[in-house]
């Protein structure tokens, strides 16, 4: 009786586990692709005399592993960290180095430093970037 109980509950977690995996990968497979910012917080500035030319972008690429994209004026890259809905920005990552009139790309880069969560809606149109509970960042679907 010890050992089908046991066994029982060994089942049980295995199946829990790998379900909870399974979770995680479809979560994260909603970022694939590439999101342009439509919302930016913090700047007193109007979002769009923050980016009057570009808006910044972000590309991810989950089979390489990548993350690119352009900050309104110059373009970066580098390895997502990325677990369940957690993300974070804190790697380093290659940027090029053009002259860049104004803010924007100087709040992008700190505010991409502050993210610590990600979500997207159920129609996979909008990624939102979090700090908390706080919505920072957010993304359209290009």
């Amino acid at each position: 009786m010890k050992k089908l109980i046991l066994m029982l509950a060994v089942s049980c977690l295995a199946f829990v586990s790998c379900n909870s995996v399974k979770n995680n990968k479809s979560q994260m497979t909603s970022l694939q692709g590439s999101w342009e910012l439509n919302y930016i917080t913090g700047p007193r500035i109007a979002f769009q005399g923050l980016y009057p030319n570009e808006k910044p972008t972000i590309i991810f690429d989950l089979k390489e592993d990548l993350v690119s994209g352009g900050t309104g004026c110059n373009r970066y890259s580098g390895k997502p960290n990325v677990d369940g809905n957690k993300i974070d920005f804190k790697n380093d990552m290659a940027l090029t180095r053009m002259y860049c009139p104004g803010d924007g790309e100087s709040v992008y880069l700190a505010t991409l430093q502050k993210i610590d969560s990600y979500a997207v809606s159920k129609d996979g149109k909008t990624l939102s970037f979090m700090m908390g509970d706080v919505a920072m960042m957010r993304f359209t679907k290009k």
